[in-house]
């Protein structure tokens, strides 16, 4: 069958102005039944389907992308700003690394899609603008911060580059029920972290009304948390730490000082790498309220300090554990 395209027609209707083409199409009639007909004047029509093929499209895909997340070389732990710029900083530093996000709400990018007391802007201050810049987004600067007018233009803009990358996986209505922790095997008198227990949110939520609901794990060297300070998940990964023994307790996050408070946890992040409110919660610093520059320089420095660590485990890491290198 031939389809007649219509383009612009130039001023001067010279002889080399492309205005009408001609397409033949390899399509038959069962062929345009199965592309449906994009027609907005009442006649739109999509394609046909069974209902098992949607189930198998979605099942097939998942499946696969929780099998390939089993092992991974970064997990972080929560979706957020945080953790949003850690995977975004992982991720375009090394393409080849299989980087797991697990975010325990539906919705991932936890407290960055509105600013301020539900308020649209966002302010940041500067030099953590520089990720604004890499992502091409674009702000009022007023000179020692600069404003997004929406924080939901942030948070979108970031979520899809990091899900557009191909050596990303992301699991959204997933907790990070417990870790992984095993004997350190480059250090046997310690213990090292390897990997995250998870569960489907709304199974971890109803643990105490239900029968037992056993877990999954994503098995990796290095665990990135940004599990924030609100909710039943806050600051989850250091609560384990300290039922565990490992630490003796949680500092508890302080009353605001934004000074004080934005240098501090971008200062600190460090591994188990820990970033954003999290942070906060584990070492009391103060809280620094709806300023949003912490959460970008913390989650790109903690995907820095990740990259230090997996280059300093070469050779000593098999099937997604930390091991003894081989002599």
């Amino acid at each position: 069958m031939t389809l007649t395209l219509e383009t612009a027609q130039s001023n001067d209707h010279s002889a080399d102005a492309a205005h009408t083409t001609a397409v033949t199409s390899k399509s038959t009639p069962s062929n345009a039944v199965k592309m449906g007909n994009e027609n907005f004047e009442g006649g739109y029509k999509f394609a046909p389907i069974r209902e098992s093929i949607v189930t198998h499209a979605m099942i097939n895909r998942y499946w696969k992308d929780m099998d390939d997340a089993a092992v991974s070389d970064v997990v972080i732990v929560g979706a957020g700003s945080a953790g949003l710029s850690c995977a975004y900083t992982l991720a375009k530093a090394d393409p080849g690394l299989k980087i797991t996000i697990i975010e325990a709400g539906v919705a991932p990018g936890g407290g960055a899609w509105l600013g301020g007391q539900l308020m649209a802007p966002i302010v940041i201050r500067k030099p953590a603008h520089s990720l604004l810049n890499d992502l091409k987004i674009p702000y009022e600067d007023e000179g020692s911060f600069v404003v997004v007018k929406h924080a939901a233009l942030f948070t979108s803009t970031i979520l899809s580059k990091v899900l557009l990358m191909p050596n990303v996986r992301m699991f959204n209505a997933t907790a990070a029920e417990d870790l992984i922790i095993r004997t350190d095997a480059l250090n046997p008198s310690g213990k090292r972290i390897g990997g995250v227990v998870t569960n489907w949110t709304l199974v971890s939520l109803n643990h105490n009304h239900q029968s037992c609901m056993d877990p999954s794990t994503v098995t990796a060297p290095i665990v990135c948390s940004f599990a924030g300070h609100d909710g039943p998940f806050g600051a989850a990964s250091f609560k384990r730490l300290v039922s565990s023994g490992l630490i003796s307790k949680l500092g508890d996050m302080r009353a605001m000082d934004m000074n004080l408070a934005e240098d501090a946890v971008v200062n600190a992040t460090r591994g188990l790498i820990v970033g954003g409110m999290e942070l906060a919660e584990l070492d009391g610093h103060p809280r620094m309220g709806p300023t949003f520059g912490t959460m970008l320089a913390s989650g790109t420095k903690a995907g820095h300090e990740a990259l230090k660590v997996l280059a300093s485990l070469k050779g000593c890491i098999e099937d997604g554990i930390v091991v003894q290198p081989k002599q």
